[in-house]
């Protein structure tokens, strides 16, 4: 990080705070930490990824506190399917390390591009809203409806591959998936995020051994992230849920052909 111009600086603090936000808030908003180090850094794409995902650890273990704390965790399905994603991420997140190694600069660039675009139209992805007691108008939450283990170990293997060789946490990818399978919202999102640090824990593991982390760039957007974290929490209670999508979409949007090019 030696030499980092000021500016450049206070983009990934900024950025790091707005992921922050963006995760608690609206979902998906990790993926901004390794759009801002692979645009505004002259790290290499293990760097990026290596560096970003050292991050996802920290939100990882707090979203799984939360939802334990919350109950979701403590239900029998919901704890089934986290451990099967789980089990699925000890072996696709090697994977994902491994891949990251294979591609240079402007391919990963096209490829995160891509994956920006994605997450932008995940997150336009209408969900069932729950109201404060759990449920519509204050229904009880459904129970977590166990999926198949096949399906739910296919699922972890694929989004931790996908997770690790870009640096995102797992939710991204398998709160969506697992709800198009018949899983409550809730209970996706406490099993993702009980997979995720399963995910930055192998995933950091790997970069570190391969001396592709800079842990103070780690730092620089890693803390600001974890404000971000508590202030999107506060955010999504106090602005429209629309409004917070619009805003995020706009922002990839505008971000992935940017980062497609930037390679």
């Amino acid at each position: 990080m030696a030499g980092l111009e000021p500016v450049v600086a206070v983009a990934l603090v900024l950025l790091g705070l707005a992921a922050g936000v963006g995760i608690t808030a609206v979902g998906p908003g990790g993926v901004l930490i390794t759009v801002g180090l692979f645009a505004f850094t002259d790290l290499t794409p293990a760097q990026v990824a290596g560096t970003a995902i050292v991050t996802n650890v920290a939100t990882g273990l707090a979203g799984t506190a939360v939802y334990t704390r919350s109950g979701q965790l403590r239900d029998p399905a919901t704890r089934r399917t986290a451990v099967l994603l789980a089990a699925g991420a000890v072996a696709g997140t090697p994977l994902g390390v491994a891949a990251n190694g294979l591609v240079e600069g402007r391919v990963f660039g096209m490829l995160l591009g891509a994956f920006v675009a994605l997450t932008a139209a995940l997150v336009l992805w209408r969900r069932p809203a729950a109201a404060p007691n759990g449920g519509p108008d204050g229904a009880p939450a459904p129970a977590a409806t166990g999926i198949g283990v096949p399906t739910a170990v296919a699922v972890g293997t694929g989004v931790a591959a996908v997770g690790a060789m870009f640096g995102v946490g797992g939710p991204l990818l398998s709160v969506p998936l697992l709800v198009a399978l018949g899983t409550p919202v809730l209970a996706a999102l406490a099993a993702a995020q009980a997979q995720s640090v399963v995910i930055a824990g192998i995933g950091t593991a790997g970069y570190v051994a391969a001396g592709a982390v800079d842990w103070r760039l780690a730092a620089l957007m890693g803390v600001p992230e974890l404000a971000g974290v508590l202030a999107g929490w506060m955010i999504a209670r106090a602005v429209p849920a629309a409004a917070l999508k619009a805003t995020l979409v706009v922002c990839l949007l505008v971000l992935a052909p940017y980062v497609a090019l930037h390679g």
